[in-house]
């Protein structure tokens, strides 16, 4: 055989090489293709529906002066007979060193006191948010000084009436110290004011170590370990899985990938933490996401497969809708449809 192959031409021998190289290269992907589609297969229990604890992610139109008296009423109307708690109502952006401006969220007490008076069941989170260091310069978490700052806009927030503190930084690198540092000295504020602590938080390494491959060639921390996802979520009240933006290019494949991560965020998370999934109510076509393929109606398929195959009665879990001034309403109408059915 030696001879015979040494007996071929060059190019003979090339086009052999490349198919070889293109089968190595390609038998990883098909791997993680077929375990996708099988993840998306399965019975869907009956028991997987609203335990009354979802959430929505609200643009920061509510508390600075675009939003009237009518806009709450259509608010009230939008989330009749859903299953959604919380509303985390966007109040930043913070500045870089951590800090809040005053001027950003002028109505805020007014945005609380109306969902309060009409809707007293509901829970209204501000959203505190930054793009952080070291992949963009913005928040440094790694910084003392910085945590101290973040920690008294919170203080800040809370003073005008919220129901709780949501923490959105983007994008939080694996293993990170300062993050952990930061939910610690939030946590004992929002404890002390007895309110919740909720986090956005990537998804998890769908395959092991993956974080560290996409910060080595993309220099990118797209993912958590399940590990870190676990440190964070014993640090909070509530943690939110952005479960979009995953490049999936068939619905089939988002469903998959989204019960892989309920599977294992539910794994880690305690059972006295709320994990909300999230379900993209927007849409976008690039090189991250797929619009026709990254739906709500695919999210919460994956959501109700990834919670009957691992903890179909856990009480603390929901879906969490990103975002409500993209929204349309077939969103609504399939997250109402599919979700929010109450089991008997």
């Amino acid at each position: 055989m030696r001879g015979t192959w040494r007996g071929r031409s060059w190019w003979v021998r090339g086009v052999v090489l490349a198919l070889v190289a293109v089968v190595v290269v390609s038998l990883p992907v098909v791997g993680v293709v077929i375990a996708l589609l099988v993840y998306n297969v399965g019975e869907q229990s009956d028991q997987a529906r609203t335990r009354g604890k979802d959430a929505v992610w609200l643009g920061h139109a509510w508390v600075d002066g675009r939003r009237t008296d009518a806009d709450i009423d259509g608010l009230v109307t939008l989330l009749a007979g859903t299953g959604v708690r919380d509303l985390y109502v966007h109040t930043g952006p913070l500045e870089h060193d951590g800090s809040l401006r005053d001027d950003l969220a002028p109505r805020a007490q007014w945005f609380v006191d109306a969902v309060h008076a009409r809707l007293p069941e509901i829970r209204v989170q501000s959203w505190l948010g930054d793009i952080v260091q070291p992949e963009f310069d913005g928040l440094d978490v790694e910084s003392a000084q910085s945590r101290d700052r973040v920690v008294a806009s919170a203080r800040r927030v809370l003073a005008y009436g919220f129901d709780g503190i949501h923490y959105d930084l983007e994008p939080i690198r694996s293993g990170s110290p300062g993050f952990l540092a930061l939910l610690d000295a939030t946590r004992a504020v929002t404890s002390a004011a007895h309110v919740p602590l909720s986090v956005s938080a990537p998804v998890i390494d769908p395959l092991p170590g993956l974080h560290s491959v996409g910060l080595a060639v993309a220099d990118h921390g797209k993912w958590w370990s399940q590990h870190y996802f676990a440190q964070v979520a014993r640090r909070v009240d509530q943690v939110a899985v952005m479960s979009y933006d995953t490049a999936m290019p068939t619905r089939a494949l988002y469903s998959g990938y989204v019960a892989q991560q309920t599977e294992l965020a539910a794994q880690v998370t305690p059972a006295d933490v709320d994990l909300l999934m999230g379900a993209p109510a927007f849409w976008a076509d690039d090189r991250g996401h797929r619009g026709a393929a990254e739906t709500v109606a695919a999210a919460v398929r994956g959501i109700r497969l990834g919670l009957t195959d691992s903890d179909v009665h856990r009480a603390n879990f929901g879906v969490a809708m990103y975002v409500d001034f993209a929204a349309t309403p077939r969103d609504w109408a399939d997250y109402r449809r599919d979700w929010c059915r109450m089991a008997d």
